[in-house]
């Protein structure tokens, strides 16, 4: 009977995290998928913006939403559960470049037909400001460990401008490319292109969404250190994927 009274004590007192946000996610992520259809399979341009313009801001707000969540709990498993993440993530980065080196090795001409020269000086100046906002945010954790708020604020703001920089070159690059012509669809290599540097993409996004869920607590002083060394160490990864994404999609 006691082990009864203590099994049901256990259940009056246990507590479930529940979260709207990863719903909203999933909305987000369909909208992006109807906006993909939209483009490459019925050529509705005006409906694939509409489509990306609602699926982009729900995976923002959700991502955003259901990091703030986790503020103030404490940093517990999230920097070891990150770092575990993060491998994971950059697997499926490796099976992207592995395929590119596949077909690129194992074909008679490359580049294949219908490819256009890629811009050489604007990547080096995303890389300067990619690696530009990972010492920022180095830089911020360093200035929060020493208890000094103020100077973090600045530089985790300074972050986050670079990394919106970084996101709206690779906008701009983007559409320049498809007006030339230059889509998903011309050949192999336009393929892995606009593949691989849409997945960096979004990973700068999902950052990005990071850094605005910790901004309120930044801005009134109560800062979770645990969930900026996290955060920060996934910017790190956002970072040093780009040092690959560069040097073999643009260079090589």
């Amino acid at each position: 009977m006691a082990h009864d009274a203590h099994h049901a004590e256990g259940h009056a007192h246990a507590h479930w995290d529940t979260s709207i946000y990863p719903f909203i996610i999933s909305f987000g992520i369909l909208a992006l998928a109807v906006a993909f259809s939209f483009k490459f399979v019925y050529h509705n341009g005006f409906a694939a913006i509409l489509s990306l313009g609602i699926g982009v801001p729900l995976i923002i707000a959700g991502i955003a939403g259901w990091t703030s969540e986790a503020m103030g709990k404490g940093e517990g498993l999230s920097y070891g559960a990150m770092g575990w993440f993060i491998l994971a993530e950059a697997m499926i980065f490796v099976s992207f470049f592995v395929s590119y080196w596949y077909t690129k090795l194992h074909v008679d001409v490359w580049p294949p037909a219908g490819n256009i020269e890629l811009p050489r000086i604007m990547p080096l100046v995303m890389t300067f400001i990619l690696v530009a906002s990972s010492l920022t945010i180095h830089y911020a954790e360093h200035l929060l460990h020493l208890g000094n708020k103020g100077a973090f604020r600045t530089w985790y703001l300074l972050t986050i401008v670079l990394g919106a920089c970084f996101l709206g070159m690779s906008v701009y690059e983007w559409s320049h490319l498809i007006h030339e012509g230059f889509t998903i669809g011309t050949n192999a290599f336009s393929t892995v292109f606009f593949s691989v540097t849409g997945l960096h993409g979004s990973h700068v996004v999902v950052g990005l969404a990071i850094f605005l869920a910790g901004l309120p607590s930044v801005l009134r002083g109560d800062i979770d250190e645990g969930f900026m060394r996290t955060a920060g160490l996934y910017w790190h990864f956002v970072d040093i994927i780009w040092f690959f994404v560069v040097s073999q999609v643009y260079y090589w």
